[in-house]
């Protein structure tokens, strides 16, 4: 029986969004994680009768006869909603509010890309993420420094001890993509470019298409949790509906076992 391969597929499918929904879920306290979303397409169809072909010497068929082969995930989308700030009061905290991405460079010195804006300085006095790798352009801060700023188009100054009038000392810069969720996710708040994202573009902050940085804040996640019940509501019901198919085509295929 069909019915039984297709909601196979329903079930597996389901399955998988409640995977997806779970780990937006996870991610709610995750520093400037975005939420994702599963899509899905119907399976082909076997074309019993095709719609259009002869019925008759003067008729046709307005329908046709098509039966699907259930569901598969099309994909896995990333929803770059901005998410709300939260303050910090730490100076080297910077939170983008509109698109871009943070640059930083990788261990093996590939350039990764990340909106989670929690940085702090390292032994020698560089900017680095959590996990310590540098931000892009290398912003280096000397340690007679008493007060760092960063501007809303990111220009790093500091105030030396005696000295009043504030010295820049680096700038700043964001990248945007043409398909944000394109990019490839690694773990840790980073991402990687891909054929699919396209290039980055690279601008300071505050330039036309470009976000504006925020210092002493963090993006907080943009998943709503009151949304992401609803929708592990929602797609356990459906495989729930699956599974009963599964066990109606069952009992009918015993009944049939049963005719003498």
């Amino acid at each position: 029986m069909r019915s039984l391969s297709i909601a196979s597929t329903g079930m597996l499918a389901q399955q998988t969004n409640v995977d997806v929904i779970s780990n937006n879920i996870a991610n709610m306290s995750t520093t400037a994680f975005k939420r994702q979303r599963a899509e899905f397409q119907d399976l082909l169809y076997q074309q019993v009768s095709r719609a259009g072909a002869a019925s008759g010497s003067d008729s046709k068929l307005p329908t046709g006869i098509q039966i699907g082969a259930g569901v598969k995930t099309g994909g896995v989308y990333r929803i770059a909603e901005q998410g709300a700030l939260s303050q910090t009061d730490n100076p080297y905290d910077m939170a983008i509010q509109g698109k871009g991405y943070f640059q930083i460079t990788m261990p093996d010195g590939t350039t990764g890309y990340t909106r989670d804006g929690s940085f702090q300085l390292s032994d020698q006095g560089e900017l680095v993420t959590a996990d310590g790798y540098p931000v892009q352009p290398g912003i280096t801060v000397p340690q007679g420094a008493v007060a760092v700023t960063v501007s809303k188009t990111g220009e790093v100054q500091i105030t030396l001890a005696g000295t009043p009038a504030p010295q820049t000392i680096g700038q700043l810069q964001l990248a945007t993509f043409v398909n944000e969720a394109g990019l490839e996710a690694l773990g840790g708040n980073n991402f990687l470019e891909t054929a699919a994202s396209g290039q980055a573009t690279i601008a300071s902050p505050g330039e036309p298409g470009f976000g504006t940085l925020t210092q002493g804040f963090i993006e907080q996640s943009n998943v709503n949790p009151v949304s992401e019940i609803t929708a592990l509501i929602t797609a356990q019901r459906a495989y729930e509906m699956n599974s009963r198919v599964v066990k109606t085509a069952d009992e009918m295929l015993a009944t049939t076992s049963q005719l003498r």
